[in-house]
């Protein structure tokens, strides 16, 4: 997935605030708490937090179908 401008700003501030994220990814629903987006061989990845469990995940930004702010 190629995030727009728009939703570069999005992912920016639900990292800055904290707010959920939903992101689906091969056909799994993710809802995690971003908290910071990172490069790694030139693939930008999100590093996130399970929000129940606390669990660390690392979800690659072009491996992900869609991406939404839980407002």
């Amino acid at each position: 997935m190629q995030l727009s401008t728009t939703q570069y700003d999005q992912l920016e501030r639900a990292i800055v605030d904290g707010t959920r994220l939903t992101i689906m990814r091969r056909g799994t629903e993710y809802i995690v708490i971003p908290e910071r987006l990172r490069v790694a061989d030139g693939r930008e990845i999100i590093v996130a937090r399970h929000p129940s469990t606390g669990h660390r995940l690392e979800l690659v930004l072009d491996e992900i179908d869609a991406l939404e702010v839980v407002r």
